[in-house]
């Protein structure tokens, strides 16, 4: 599928347009005033921001926050002519952020009975809803944990919606003092800032990394590590640019080794460097991953739930999603999708309960590394859905009852977690990889899945028409629908 269209589940988007507004000539009485804009200013490359924060406050600008380790500051301002005034020596670019973004879609949930979860249960790890997680034997977690469940020097920040720290399976396992909210791209660490408010999203991908084996619920891939919350999803389910920004550079100066990230940035899917409204978001993000990788942090995305080819981009026919749709021709694959596509980030597909590429994930040769469990609730009808069973199970926490639970979810943001749990399990076994040693591991102890023969479609009697998920594989043993294969816990503890 070579046309961009918007098929999401769980994955979240941010966004950015540049703003190029001409300034009136000759000397005004007062500032115009209009509606209270973020902003994100970066300096040249390898420059402090002290000139360019000189530049924001000439132009009626407010610094909130300042990343002088990667020249980015997050500003706010009221200036309609912000954008235009601020340019100039000590600035390289400018993009506005504000109101512009795409709403975190939670996918569906299915909730399961507490009495369920803490049932008694012969499971091997005697967690009561094992039974029901067929992603973890799927990928050696059993086998694993017979050798080790983490450490707890390993620390995961789950760059997300926020954790609820009070979830039975969740709450012995947060690390409290390197957690944050990163929303508006201020860091604020105090616990009520981090935990949900309008999305259960990032408690159920924190559970799939570290949920607790202590008699109740599930067990994560790797409870024995740590999980940070690093918010970056604001109350209305949106993850803007300067979030993470933010949540990358709070990862490398928190001493994590490891960031999940089930969501992309931008409205438009394909972040294009060459058009200046995607241009500075792109600089912004590519300064914070390189950063974090620099101090050690491992960085893993999900691929994406819109059953696109990353690896031949052509057209874009859905985005941005945050407003009317434009078609986008002619793209190549300088347009990126952030932060899957940025160099270094271990990218993941999504698979089903059979192991064949779930019906709605994203995929490329050179693009995917690896793949995992996301879920596929369509297989076995080949069309509409039939049970939720065949999604993903995990923690979650209801936001208008407050309540903690367990549930289902399925997406290439299910997926993205049970690669970092496995990459946590495998730093924990083999101390002291660097990031590219530890993504190039992960790839090595993955177990191949070669491509399925002619076009793929799992699910033909869809309503959406009999091709609408139409897919190619190419590749060997590495290919465009699974990378170097399904992660395995066995393999990278062994």
């Amino acid at each position: 599928m070579k046309n961009l269209r918007r098929k999401t589940l769980a994955a979240a988007s941010a966004v950015t347009l540049g703003v190029g507004l001409a300034l009136t000539g000759g000397p005004a009485p007062a500032a115009a005033v209009g509606p209270d804009t973020t902003f994100l200013v970066l300096a040249p490359q390898g420059a402090t921001t002290d000139a360019a924060a000189a530049r924001v406050a000439a132009a009626n600008g407010t610094v909130v926050a300042s990343y002088h380790q990667i020249g980015v500051l997050v500003v706010r301002s009221a200036n309609p002519d912000f954008a235009s005034a601020v340019k100039g020596a000590g600035v390289e670019s400018v993009a506005a952020t504000t109101g512009l973004g795409s709403a975190l879609d939670e996918g569906e949930t299915v909730e399961v009975s507490a009495a369920d979860a803490a049932a008694a249960s012969g499971d091997p790890t005697t967690e009561p809803l094992y039974g029901q997680q067929w992603d973890m034997p799927m990928i050696g977690v059993p086998q694993a944990h017979a050798i080790t469940t983490g450490s707890p020097d390993v620390v995961v920040g789950v760059l997300d919606s926020g954790i609820s720290s009070s979830h039975p399976d969740l709450a012995s396992q947060i690390a409290r003092d390197k957690s944050t909210s990163c929303v508006g791209g201020v860091t604020d660490t105090t616990e009520a800032a981090w935990n949900p408010t309008t999305s259960d999203h990032g408690t159920h991908v924190a559970g799939t990394i570290a949920a607790a084996i202590n008699g109740v619920g599930v067990t994560g891939v790797a409870p024995g590590v740590k999980v940070a919350a690093v918010k970056v999803v604001n109350d209305d389910g949106y993850i803007f640019p300067e979030a993470a920004v933010c949540g990358f550079v709070w990862a490398a100066e928190h001493g994590m080794q490891l960031t999940n990230n089930s969501y992309y940035i931008d409205p438009w899917e394909l972040n294009c460097r060459n058009d200046a409204r995607q241009r500075p978001v792109w600089q912004a993000v590519q300064r914070a991953i390189r950063y974090s990788q620099s101090k050690g942090v491992l960085n893993v995305a999900s691929a994406g739930n819109s059953n696109y080819d990353l690896a031949h981009k052509i057209t874009d026919e859905g985005s941005p999603n945050n407003g009317t749709p434009e078609t986008r021709e002619n793209l190549t694959n300088a347009c990126l999708d952030l932060p899957a596509e940025a160099p270094g980030v271990v990218t993941v597909s999504a698979v089903g309960p059979t192991g064949d590429k779930s019906y709605y994930s994203s995929y490329g040769q050179g693009v995917v590394d690896v793949t995992a469990p996301g879920g596929d609730t369509r297989f076995r009808t080949q069309g509409t859905r039939s049970t939720s069973t065949d999604a993903i199970l995990s923690t979650t926490f209801n936001t208008a009852t407050r309540a903690n639970g367990w549930g289902y979810k399925q997406g290439t943001s299910m997926s993205g977690p049970h690669a970092t749990g496995v990459a946590a399990l495998a730093l924990s076994a083999h101390p002291g990889m660097t990031p590219g040693q530890l993504a190039s591991f992960l790839e090595r102890t993955a177990v191949a899945r070669s491509c399925p023969a002619g076009v793929y479609n799992p699910v033909p009697l869809i309503p959406t028409g009999p091709h609408a998920y139409d897919a190619t594989c190419s590749g060997g043993a590495r290919n465009g629908f699974y990378g170097a294969g399904t992660v395995n816990a066995y393999n990278a503890v062994k």
